[in-house]
C-alpha cells in the first residue's frame, strides 16, 4: 500500500511539474535588438515607445515576457558598426534595424537572426530582399519613401516658393549611401517638375553651415533633405541654419517643422515602428522573415510653419493650407 501511494504521489507531482515547466517555457522571456541610427532624444524616444505600444497590444509586455536591448547610433557609421557585431553575439530572437546602413551591416554579419527593419528606403534596389512579396530572407519589414513621395515634396516647395528653379538633397554619405542613387531613380521614371534636382553631400556637422550658405547665395536655390539618420539627428542645426540663410526647405519629417524648419511631408514614423510590432509579433509566433511581405507607409503628414514662411517673405497658397495636416502658427 505504501509503494502503491508512493506511485501515485510521484506521479501527481510529475504531472504537477510538468504543466508549471509547460507555463514557465511559455512565459519564457523572449530577446529583441533594435538598432536605431538616430540619438536617443524625444523623436528617436517616441518611435521606441510606438514600437513597444504595438507590441503591448499583441501581448508583449517588457520585463514580463520580453526583453528589449536597444542601441543608439546618433549617426555615427563606427559606432554602429560596433554595435552591430554586439547585438548579433548576444542572438536575440528578432532584431529591428532602423535605417539602410543598418540593415546592411546587419546583412554582412548574420543570415540566420530574423531582422525587421523599419524606415527604409528601396530595399529591393539595395539587395536587401529579392522580392518585395515574398523577401526570400532573413529580413522584411517597413519602407518610408518611394517615388512618389519625392515627387509630392517637390511640387509643395515648388508650390510654397514658385522662383525655386533647383533643389539641393541634403544627406551624408556615411549613412544615406543609397541617397544618388535614389534621386537618379526618381529623375529617371517621374516627369519633369521644373525642378533641376542635385545633391549637397555632408560628411560632419562643420560642414552643415557653409553647405546651405552656399546654396542660399545661388538664384533659385530650394533644399530637400529626405530621412536619413545623420539630418534627422542634427535636425536643429539644420533648421537653424537654413532659417539663418533664409534658404527654401522641405523635410520628410515633422520633426524639423516643430524646430522652426518650414514644411515637411513624408511618412508618419511612429505609424511606421507600431506597425513593425506586427512582424515582431508574428516572428516570435513562428513565422520566417522570408514569407513576410514588405510593406509601404500608409499614413503621411504635410506640416508648414507659417512663422518661418513669414520669415522668409513667403506667403502660403490657399490650396497648400488646405492640404495641410498641421500648421504651426
Amino acid at each position: 500500500m505504501r509503494r502503491r501511494k508512493f506511485i501515485t504521489l510521484l506521479g501527481a507531482g510529475a504531472a504537477a511539474w510538468s504543466v508549471a515547466a509547460r507555463a514557465q517555457q511559455a512565459e519564457r522571456k523572449r530577446r529583441i535588438a533594435i538598432l536605431m541610427l538616430t540619438a536617443g532624444d524625444a523623436d528617436g524616444q517616441a518611435r521606441i515607445t510606438a514600437l513597444k505600444e504595438g507590441l503591448e497590444k499583441l501581448g508583449w509586455t517588457e520585463d514580463r515576457n520580453l526583453r528589449i536591448d536597444a542601441r543608439w547610433a546618433a549617426g555615427d557609421a563606427d559606432r554602429m558598426r560596433t554595435y552591430v557585431t554586439e547585438l548579433v553575439q548576444a542572438n536575440p530572437d528578432v532584431i529591428l534595424a532602423n535605417g539602410s546602413p543598418a540593415v546592411a551591416a546587419l546583412r554582412q554579419e548574420t543570415r540566420s537572426i530574423p531582422i525587421v527593419f523599419a524606415a527604409v528606403i528601396d530595399p529591393l534596389g539595395q539587395g536587401f530582399v529579392s522580392n518585395l512579396a515574398r523577401p526570400g530572407s532573413n529580413i522584411t519589414g517597413f519602407t518610408n519613401m518611394e517615388f512618389t513621395v519625392l515627387g509630392k515634396m517637390l511640387e509643395l516647395l515648388k508650390g510654397m516658393a514658385p522662383n525655386i528653379t533647383r533643389a539641393a538633397a541634403l544627406f551624408n554619405p556615411a549613412t544615406g549611401f543609397y541617397v544618388p542613387g535614389y534621386l537618379r531613380l526618381f529623375e529617371a521614371s517621374s516627369p519633369s517638375l521644373g525642378i533641376e534636382l542635385t545633391t549637397a553631400p555632408v560628411h560632419d556637422v562643420s560642414e552643415i553651415e557653409d553647405t546651405v550658405a552656399k546654396l542660399a547665395h545661388e538664384p533659385g536655390s530650394g533644399l530637400i533633405v529626405p530621412p536619413e539618420a545623420f539630418t534627422i539627428t542634427h535636425h536643429k542645426l539644420i533648421t537653424a541654419s537654413t532659417a539663418r540663410h533664409r534658404l527654401p526647405a522641405i523635410y520628410a519629417y515633422r520633426s524639423f517643422v516643430g524646430e522652426g524648419g518650414l514644411m515637411s511631408y513624408g511618412p508618419d514614423p511612429y505609424d511606421i515602428f507600431r506597425r513593425a510590432a506586427s512582424y515582431i509579433d508574428r516572428i516570435l509566433r513562428g513565422e520566417k522573415p522570408s514569407e513576410l511581405p514588405v510593406q509601404q507607409p500608409t499614413k503621411f503628414e504635410f506640416a508648414v510653419n507659417l512663422k518661418a514662411a513669414k520669415a522668409l517673405g513667403l506667403q502660403m497658397p490657399p490650396n497648400l493650407l488646405a492640404l495641410a495636416d498641421e500648421v504651426i502658427e
